[in-house]
């Protein structure tokens, strides 16, 4: 089997704590044809020395400043901008992926040769064992309809860099960058799903997914969006996903209401415009 440059690639800010055990995680990889990008995004903390001292022993590891601090997913989105590699692959700075993590994800997606991407850490599918592929309409059923997958994050991903151009990298939307993208992603090019066991997702109070809930209906509307452009899934199952979305909104408007959270409801039923003004089915 051939070995494909893989560009690994790490965003970083005010990652002193976790940096090194990060790094070392990808330097320890059983696939050695590994380019390591790390990115920082103006970090106030010894980050950036950390990383260096990586890269003064390891050519393999390239560190980046921004000139200006970025966010999230734009500074993804500039770290893609680096690689040469045929595909891409996300290791945050506080995370970390096994030995023989990228291994298993390379000669994965190599061995489906019509897939875009892969998604690692996905609960066990009572029907099939992994790896299978998903075509495009099959992904947003498996979403919408199965135990869900464009959940995920940027650590349970391998792109095609040609794909990840392709679709325009990660759109700003803050919290919500990877969802948005895996939708893209899906629209245009199968996906393999792999299991658990690859990589390791490191859970602290620093982290933005902390603050989740404060971000519930940006999801709520990109999942209204997307059910309605450029959806793969039949008229049919795209009416009938909707219909239960708009349910469960309706459900928030009300219990919130009830609760004298007027507020809250009112986010809620302004989402609700989104299924009305776009959508033509029937409610």
């Amino acid at each position: 089997m051939s070995s494909p440059l893989v560009s690994v690639l790490m965003t970083s800010y005010n990652r002193e704590k976790y940096i090194a055990t990060a790094i070392e995680s990808v330097l320890a990889s059983t696939y050695t044809n590994l380019e390591l990008i790390i990115v920082d995004d103006r970090s106030k903390d010894s980050t950036v020395s950390i990383a260096n001292s990586y890269a003064d022993k390891d050519d393999r590891v390239r560190v980046y400043v921004n000139e200006q601090n970025l966010g999230d997913y734009k500074n993804r989105n500039q770290a893609a901008s680096y690689a040469k590699g045929k595909y891409i692959k996300y290791v945050d700075a506080d995370d970390y992926i096994y030995p023989w993590g990228l291994q298993i994800l390379v000669e994965t997606l190599e061995s489906f040769k019509e897939a875009g991407w892969g998604l690692c850490s996905i609960e066990q599918n009572i029907d099939r064992p992994f790896p299978f592929q998903l075509s495009p309409a099959e992904a947003y059923a498996y979403h919408y309809e199965g135990p869900g997958l464009f959940h995920k994050a940027p650590l349970s991903a391998i792109i095609k860099k040609s794909c990840f151009d392709a679709v325009g990298g990660f759109s700003p939307i803050r919290m919500a960058g990877d969802f948005d993208m895996w939708h893209r992603l899906a629209q245009l090019y199968p996906v393999v799903l792999m299991p658990h066991g690859i990589v390791w997702y490191r859970k602290h109070s620093e982290q933005e997914m902390s603050h989740y809930q404060d971000y519930v209906r940006v999801y709520d509307k990109l999942t209204l969006q997307y059910l309605q452009k450029s959806c793969p899934l039949s008229s049919e199952k795209r009416s009938r996903i909707l219909k239960k979305k708009r349910r469960q909104l309706w459900s928030g408007v009300l219990r919130n209401a009830a609760k004298l959270k007027f507020k809250k409801a009112w986010d809620v039923y302004q989402v609700l415009q989104i299924a009305k003004l776009n959508y033509s089915g029937n409610s």
